[in-house]
């Protein structure tokens, strides 16, 4: 994880470098506008595991200097064989909230190491099929067959993130980010809990749960600001 981390920032570096060799000027800008790109774990995964089809979307707005708008939108559609039951839950969610950068960028560098914010709602349905009713030793078990449908159930939490964006090439950028979770509302079946909800992943006991994502993106960029390097080395933005 860190050589991946370090390797990211090592290329963004590099590319700067080489740009500014090639110029004599002290005034440099800072580039604003919209940024969007795609998970690209999601669909490499589904292609060794047909169980489970997903795809995220990502984007955000660069507020100012440190702050980011930010959101991920999405669809899977997952199924987990347990013990005593089959489960495919499907549905959508969008996650939206802000990050805030943490790396300090000199010259033209236009990296991000950030942690963020996210608010999280998810709409779904879930198939229950292959149900062990019992499975004590005296008693023989009792699997019922019949697929039980559930409608319209939906689920919001929290996030805390903590990631990295580096540039690669101009207004292209590799991303990774982790996320700790924490339910804050959630709509279940009757006498069934939501093991697994889209966008939030595995629910488990404590209503707590973790993701993570590798995307690349693309800015639009919309304007820039002025960012000006002193005699003293200084840089003021």
């Amino acid at each position: 994880m860190k050589f991946f981390i370090y390797f990211l920032l090592l290329i963004s570096s590099l590319n700067s470098f080489s740009q500014e060799q090639k110029k004599d000027t002290t005034n440099y800008k800072d580039t604003y506008g919209i940024r969007v790109g795609i998970d690209v774990f999601n669909p490499i995964y589904t292609l060794f595991n047909t169980k489970r089809k997903s795809i995220e979307l990502v984007g955000d707005y660069r507020l100012s200097k440190k702050y980011y708008i930010a959101t991920e939108i999405g669809f899977m559609n997952n199924t987990i064989n347990e013990s005593y039951y089959d489960l495919e839950t499907k549905g959508q969610y969008i996650k939206v909230g802000a990050n805030y950068n943490l790396y300090k960028n000199w010259l033209e560098m236009d990296n991000e190491v950030y942690v963020g914010l996210r608010y999280g709602f998810s709409t779904f349905s879930q198939d229950i099929s292959n149900i062990t009713i019992n499975s004590d030793v005296i008693l023989p078990e009792n699997q019922l067959t019949e697929t039980i449908n559930y409608n319209g159930l939906n689920a919001s939490w929290g996030e805390l993130v903590m990631g990295l964006k580096a540039a690669i090439y101009k207004n292209v950028y590799l991303g990774f980010s982790v996320s700790m979770k924490r339910m804050i509302a959630n709509k279940k079946p009757d006498n069934f809990k939501n093991i697994y909800v889209p966008g939030f992943n595995r629910v488990y006991l404590n209503d707590g749960g973790f993701g993570f994502n590798y995307t690349i993106s693309y800015r639009f960029p919309l304007y820039k600001k002025n960012k000006i390097k002193t005699k003293d080395e200084k840089i003021i933005e």
